[in-house]
Parts: structure tokens; sequence; C-alpha cells
């Protein structure tokens, strides 16, 4: 270590002094760190120990409550960023694009991460670092190099007719049949169920009013059938609480998101349904009515995006009905 630092400061020198002053530099330094036990500093840094480092994330954190990011989303982004962080080890402001590179090769290696996995890991850093530069915090975002990674598209299942009426019959209360039956005809997000209130429904108009991500209000419309199903449930209830859908037992709560989920994989497993949980609803919604012709800018509408392209990632047309339109417009 002495030997490789003497060599360092003698190749700094070399421009101020001569051959002889250089040997003479170097006779020194061997004399002077001979009574000195020399180690490398470790540059890296705790998360913990860098205040300005916290402050940033909280502060980036704080402007996504106020843009509308659900809780769940605000917990994503301090895990994902927290993790970098530490496993980065460096202040924000010395973060270069080749530090976040190997940052996701050694996730992907240690975690053995999909594509899909470590490309999510990206959005959210990119997202955090476009802040910081707009926010005039860094120069520049280091991860605007990095490209998205591609990763297969899967075509994901959505709920078909018979599983559908199959989860239907298997339904042994009204109130998991109301609920389903809402969530399959309004195509809405777990989250903008559980926070409706009775209030919000207007059964006259079969539809109801649902505060969507960024605090944004839409409406959105049920069939017949759901609606016969909410007036049931709602006459079969004995309590005051003003949410929709609450809990079976004393003080009957309002149904929380873990609550719909777990009991959807139930009525699911019941059913001998695989993978059945409430977004499939939302996605079976989105497909059947672009397969049926529904303009895609409609179902953007619906289901409350703000990018069209969102859309069309929840949307699977029937490949039976483009070989029929082909062959009605082209062929």
């Amino acid at each position: 270590m002495k030997a490789k630092l003497i060599n360092l400061i003698k190749t700094k020198m070399e421009t101020f002094l001569d051959e002889n002053q250089t040997d003479e530099l170097e006779n020194v330094l061997i004399t002077v760190f001979n009574d000195f036990e020399i180690i490398k500093k470790d540059l890296k840094l705790s998360i913990f120990e860098s205040e300005e480092n916290k402050d940033l994330l909280d502060a980036f954190l704080s402007a996504k409550r106020v843009e509308g990011c659900s809780n769940r989303t605000i917990a994503y982004y301090r895990t994902t960023i927290f993790k970098m962080l530490d496993g980065v080890g460096l202040k924000i402001e010395d973060i270069t694009t080749d530090d976040l590179r190997k940052y996701l090769a050694d996730y992907k290696g240690k975690n053995n991460a999909s594509k899909s996995t470590i490309d999510n890991v990206r959005r959210v850093l990119s997202s955090f670092f476009s802040w910081l530069e707009d926010e005039d915090y860094i120069l520049k975002n280091p991860v605007r190099r990095i490209r998205k990674i591609k990763t297969k598209k899967v075509v994901k299942e959505v709920i078909s007719d018979e599983n559908f009426e199959i989860l239907r019959d298997s339904c042994t209360n009204i109130r998991d049949l109301a609920m389903i039956e809402l969530l399959a005809s309004t195509g809405i997000r777990v989250g903008e169920l559980v926070n409706l209130n009775i209030d919000d429904v207007l059964f006259n108009e079969r539809e109801c009013v649902v505060l969507g991500k960024g605090d944004s209000e839409r409406i959105v419309y049920f069939d017949a059938k759901t609606k016969i199903h909410l007036l049931k449930y709602l006459e079969s209830r004995n309590d005051d609480n003003p949410a929709l859908f609450v809990a079976f037992k004393k003080p009957y709560n309002r149904l929380g998101i873990n609550g719909v989920e777990r009991r959807i994989r139930e009525l699911g497993r019941e059913a001998n349904i695989k993978k059945v949980h409430p977004h499939k609803f939302r996605r079976t919604m989105a497909t059947n009515a672009i397969d049926k012709g529904m303009p895609i800018e409609q179902v953007q509408r619906l289901l409350g995006h703000v990018q069209i392209d969102t859309t069309m990632q929840y949307a699977m047309v029937n490949q039976s009905n483009v070989k029929i339109a082909h062959r009605k417009y082209i062929g």
C-alpha cells in the first residue's frame, strides 16, 4: 500500500520536479511513511451517516404524497431508493451512471431478479433523480443514460365467462356476490372499491363516483345485475357504517384492501380457479370492452388512466376478432 501511494505522489509531482528532485522526494516519503500504518479509506457510507441523503429522500417522498401517490406506492419508492442509497454508499450528488449500472447488475445477481423487476427499480430511480434534477439538487440525472430494459410481453390471463359464473355460484353470501359483480362491471381498482361509501352510489343512474390515483374523481358505471345484488346486500345489513362494503362481525368496520384481496383469493380457491385477484376483474373488463368494440379512449376514461399506453397494457384483443377484422377491412 505504501509503495502504491509513493508512486502515485511521484506521478502527480512529475511536472513540477526534475529527476533528482523526484528521487529525493521518494526517499523522504519512504522515511516518513516508515513510521505509519497506511490504510485506504473506505469511501462508502451508510445512508444513516448521511443526513443529506435522508433529507433528500424524505423531500422526494413528500412531493409524491402531494401528487396523490398511494401509501403503497410511497412505501415502494422508499424501500427501493433506500436500498439503492445503502448499496451504493455515496452521497447523492456523487452518484454516477456507472454506480447505478453496477448497482442494478449486482441487484439482479444477488436477488435473481427478472428483467421486469430490474426495470421497475430503474423507473423508480429515474423518477427520484429526475425530481432531484428538476429541483436543482443535482446537476444531471445519472439514470438518463440507462436505457429501458426490454422485457417479454406476457399475455396476462383474464377471467373467462365460464369461470366468472363458477365464481358467482361459489359465493355463499350476498356481500361477496355484490363485490365481485361491482369489480367486474366497473373495472375499478381495489383501493377505489374499499373507499366507496353508500352515498357515492347512484342506483337510479347505475353509476358511482370513485376517487382514483392523484385524488382524481371519475364516474364509473355498473349493470342491472350488479344493482340488484348491491341493493340486496345493503338491505341485509344492520349497521350504520357509511362504507359500501364492511366486515361481517361487529363493529362492522370498513373492508380494507387486504381483506378484499384475501376474500377474492379464497373465492378462487373454493371455486378451483387459479390466480383470482381483484386486479384480474379490472383487466377482464378492459379486455372485454375493447374486444367488443368500445373505443380505447372511452376505456381509458373508465379505468382512470392518464396515459392511453397504460390502457393498452391492460387490453388483450381476441385474436379471432383480429382475423375477422382483417377479412372485413383488408381481405
